[in-house]
């Protein structure tokens, strides 16, 4: 089976002041926090979101699992919607050495390409400041093309970069 090459590169924010906001003008446009986020809806939004992406990790997680992960006070997952539907998500999880991590961050395949990334993620990294001392995520050449630009756009700074291989089994 061929391999395919990637690159994973780690960005953060040191500071709130990095931010450089970008919001949407569109009135239909929400973003809540999913207090009672069930599996099967955690477990869509990361299907839906991932699968042109290859996310895989956890794709084999058991209810009880995502249930567990859920109910960990470190763990929080917010919705995008658009006119009531779900058009993205992102899931924070603080640290233990208080710094947050924006563990997922993506938009349903017919959302993509709209502009609503940019607002989603100021979003993202305000609620991910809220007592923090340093908010960062990692991408890789996997993920749209849009993904780095609109991090570094939003004041987020790259400090490490790493490689490694993947099967280019098709994404499921």
């Amino acid at each position: 089976m061929a391999q395919i090459e990637v690159t994973r590169t780690y960005v953060q924010m040191e500071r709130a002041s990095q931010l450089r906001p970008a919001r949407s003008d569109d009135a239909r446009v929400r973003i809540e926090r999913a207090l009672e986020c069930t599996a099967s809806f955690y477990r869509y939004l990361y299907r839906e979101v991932g699968a042109r992406y290859r996310w895989r990790d956890r794709a084999g997680w058991s209810d009880e699992t995502i249930r567990a992960h859920l109910a960990t006070p470190a763990v929080a997952v917010w919705v995008m919607s658009v006119g009531g539907t779900p058009a993205g998500y992102f899931e924070l999880q603080r640290h233990d050495d208080g710094a947050t991590e924006i563990v997922h961050f993506g938009l349903l395949p017919e959302f993509v390409g709209r502009g609503l990334g940019k607002h989603m993620l100021t979003v993202a990294a305000e609620q991910a400041w809220e007592g923090s001392h340093r908010v960062w995520l990692h991408t890789c050449t996997l993920d749209d093309r849009a993904a780095l630009p609109n991090y570094l756009k939003r004041g987020f700074v790259p400090y490490r970069e790493e490689r490694y291989t993947v099967s280019d089994d098709p994404p499921t």
